[in-house]
């Protein structure tokens, strides 16, 4: 998605050096010489890729510009410039939501590392974002996970069943969500069942449904997932932990789309379509007997593994973005500005949790913090940890982008320097 750096500065001759600087980095530009026209610019629809701004501006002044920026997009980069004698009103800025100040005369080096490790992140996630209402929204574009992506494109309009696989919280569900939407099924239901969260004696009720009568307590027919989701897609989640005496059951209303409640005689026919995930190696489950051969075959017609967050470091800024987002949107805050050498340390982290790990840290550091600057020490990282990943060139030359001007925070936090 094509996005402007707005420029807003009220002497010619500058705002004409920034314009030509960012335009042979490759920035799209808008220059605007007044406060007032860049506050009715940031009203206008349309993203932005970032915002410079004098603070001393005729029409409105850089915090108003500041403050138009924040209410059209709370996560749009805003840059002040400030002279020597304004520094402690940029400081206070900092406090209002920009990412940064410069102090004249401008150093474009500086401007430009800065901006640099401000809009990465951001590009990715505008170029993320739904090409229609109600499509999840998949982050990323680290080649793993562009590759993911991709195949369920291809898979999603078939009815073919699909098996994703991948660590706990890699974003299973929310891809089984984007192949529901994408397919002939996305006017009928989803539904969601999680295999490991209901005891053992109880998965085939939930599954079949019964009768009433069918065992102590069925004070009533309940419909199981595969009839709820009649006319849609039946999403088993952690389908590894189905118990042996249930999958010689599902295999059959897999294959014949054909069911019997627990309790009952007659058979109902059932519309689905069926996919399945799993962080455990099925296959290794089959060799050991604890799942079915058939059935696993039934479900692994068209499989599609998803990386690790650690796969697609990458991808953690926009992600971080994102989640943030999403998280201020839940708890009406507004969303933290996330310094560089913050940024940088969340894509060193190692992430067991994967993106559900990020995103409980995320969630956590938007209520504390929503709408302030978000540092290291307010992340809660562990240096050691993050040091780990100082092996891998990759995550050190993403890191050194990221941290930009804040390298030496970022090395600080370390305990050593970046290789």
């Amino acid at each position: 998605m094509s996005a402007p750096v707005l420029i807003v500065e009220d002497r010619p001759s500058l705002a004409e050096m920034l314009a030509e600087t960012l335009g042979a980095e490759g920035y799209e530009v808008e220059v605007v010489l007044r406060g007032d026209e860049a506050v009715a610019r940031l009203a206008t629809p349309g993203p932005m890729l970032a915002v410079v701004t004098d603070l001393k501006l005729p029409g409105a002044d850089g915090l108003q510009v500041l403050r138009a920026a924040r209410a059209a997009d709370a996560q749009l980069p805003v840059f002040l410039i400030t002279g020597f004698a304004t520094v402690q009103t940029a400081v206070e800025a900092l406090k209002l939501g920009a990412r940064d100040y410069f102090t004249k005369p401008l150093d474009m080096d500086v401007v430009l590392v800065a901006l640099r490790a401000a809009v990465e992140p951001r590009r990715v996630l505008l170029a993320a974002l739904p090409v229609e209402a109600g499509m999840p929204v998949l982050v990323g574009t680290a080649p793993s996970f562009l590759a993911a992506v991709g195949v369920l494109r291809r898979v999603a309009p078939t009815d073919a069943a699909v098996l994703l696989l991948g660590p706990s919280g890699s974003g299973k569900e929310l891809f089984a969500r984007a192949l529901h939407h994408l397919s002939p099924r996305r006017g009928g239901p989803f539904v969601a069942f999680n295999c490991a969260a209901v005891p053992e004696t109880l998965v085939e009720s939930e599954l079949f449904g019964h009768e009433r009568g069918a065992f102590t307590g069925a004070a009533a027919r309940h419909l199981g997932r595969f009839e709820q989701a009649h006319g849609g897609t039946l999403f088993l989640d952690e389908v590894g932990e189905v118990p042996p005496a249930t999958q010689s059951k599902l295999l059959r209303a897999v294959e014949e789309h054909h069911i019997t409640r627990l309790g009952g005689e007659s058979e109902v026919v059932v519309d689905v379509r069926i996919l399945a995930a799993t962080n455990r190696d099925l296959e290794a489950r089959v060799e050991t007997g604890l799942f079915r051969r058939d059935l696993f075959h039934r479900l692994h017609v068209f499989p599609i593994r998803l990386p690790a967050l650690a796969e697609r470091r990458e991808d953690v800024p926009a992600l971080t973005l994102h989640l943030a987002s999403r998280a201020a949107e839940r708890h009406h805050v507004p969303p933290p500005v996330f310094g560089a050498a913050a940024m940088a340390a969340l894509a060193l982290a190692p992430w067991p949790g994967n993106v559900r790990e990020l995103g409980n840290l995320v969630e956590r550091v938007t209520i504390l913090h929503g709408g302030a600057q978000v540092g290291l020490t307010d992340l809660g990282l562990d240096a050691t940890a993050c040091r780990q990943s100082l092996g891998d060139p990759g995550a050190v030359a993403l890191a050194r982008r990221l941290a930009g001007n804040q390298t030496g925070e970022l090395q600080a936090f370390l305990g050593c320097a970046l290789p």
